[in-house]
């Protein structure tokens, strides 16, 4: 949209054009099916093999512990789901954080119907899991682990290979979901001490519709899809060529801009917040104010609903949210800042920013020009909000 400007790359980013032109010839020329034996489908599945081998030297990973999904909810379904169904002799109990993306929420929830127990791990002021609590909660029938990499709404990134250190000493297996790390963060999986991880191509200017799932190799989880032997007969499904190789070299890129895009982010991101504390009252900081990713930035306005800032900047061709993508519309306060301990009227007046490369300098002079007026007048409106 011409003239609009994009704050929200927590939600979702562009295919970055190197990308795009990568993927295209996947769609008409070499349209084949990697399954088949002819010329054409060997070339898509050596295309395939090719990106699987970016994606597993980025992660640190050997390329056989790579599959490829749909996107980071069916590898979180898959990491939860697969593991309690195939650790079953060993127990159900199982960890996991009260800030999880819903797409690991949800499936630990499903279990729980099942059966099995769960250990829902608190959170600090600042959003922060203490790894005490985690060795605390470890049990021998705990059958899995599950923390994520850093919060797709307030940006506070965990202490992982902390945490993968007490998992290995109990002999758990510890899944994170590192959807919003990747691009941002260092991400060796060996270092991190994880036995599963989940990523999604297009939070990091690949294409939507495809991710993957870092397993290691000494892991076996029940796979989610039956009826093919693609993926090492661990996920059927006929393979999405465009998408695999898409997401390889979106990772690829990610990777090299990664320091230089982190730096920039987290100028403009400073540059953004002290602009709006000195210009609109009564804000507070979500999240942790430095252990966080580099473009984040959620804040509360005190007085004011959420979904009305995300409006009226809309009509300012401003695009932010209030929390996560998957919950847009909900009525109900954020469950990551009710975790932190934030009250749900506070909550509800919370605004999710989230930086990345197309921010300028001058879209962060907009927004600071734009949004005080914004807060004044939704503020002379507030029946709740204390003059």
């Amino acid at each position: 949209m011409e003239n609009f400007i994009y704050m929200d790359h927590a939600a979702t980013t562009p295919v970055d054009p190197d990308v795009l032109k990568t993927m295209e010839p996947w769609f008409i020329e070499n349209f084949g099916n990697p399954s088949t034996l002819y010329s054409q489908g060997i070339m898509a599945a050596q295309a395939v093999e090719e990106a699987r081998g970016k994606v597993a030297g980025t992660l640190g990973a050997e390329p056989e512990e790579i599959y490829f999904t749909s996107g980071g909810t069916e590898s979180n379904n898959w990491a939860v789901k697969g593991i309690a169904e195939s650790q079953a002799k060993k127990g159900g109990h199982i960890i996991c954080s009260t800030i999880e993306h819903h797409a690991v929420l949800e499936p630990v929830k499903y279990l729980e119907k099942k059966g099995h127990e769960i250990t829902w791990l608190s959170v600090d002021e600042n959003g922060l899991v203490d790894p005490e609590d985690v060795r605390k909660a470890v049990r021998p029938d705990t059958v899995l682990l599950s923390v994520m990499y850093a919060n797709n709404e307030v940006g506070t990134v965990q202490p992982i290979a902390e945490i993968g250190r007490i998992a290995k000493e109990a002999e758990v297996l510890f899944h994170t979901d590192a959807v919003q790390a990747v691009g941002k963060l260092p991400l060796d999986v060996r270092e991190l001490g994880v036995d599963l991880l989940s990523l999604s191509g297009h939070k990091f200017y690949g294409p939507k519709g495809v991710g993957a799932l870092y397993m290691r190799k000494q892991v076996k989880a029940t796979p989610l899809l039956h009826g093919g032997a693609q993926e090492r007969r661990r996920r059927a499904g006929t393979s999405n060529v465009p998408g695999i190789v898409g997401l390889g070299r979106a990772l690829e890129l990610a990777t090299e801009r990664m320091e230089r895009d982190a730096l920039r982010e987290q100028e403009l991101r400073d540059v953004l917040w002290e602009g709006i504390q000195a210009r609109v009252p009564d804000v507070h900081l979500n999240g942790h104010p430095s252990i966080r990713l580099p473009g984040a930035l959620n804040f509360r306005v005190e007085g004011i609903e959420g979904e009305a800032m995300i409006l009226c900047l809309d009509m300012n061709r401003v695009g932010v949210s209030s929390g996560s993508a998957c919950t847009t519309g909900s009525l109900e306060a954020s469950h990551v800042l009710l975790a932190m301990g934030i009250p749900a009227d506070e909550a509800h007046g919370s605004l999710r920013i989230s930086l990345g490369r197309s921010t300028t300098k001058e879209h962060i002079d907009h927004f600071l020009e734009a949004f005080p007026p914004i807060a004044e007048r939704l503020r002379d409106m507030s029946p709740i909000y204390n003059k």
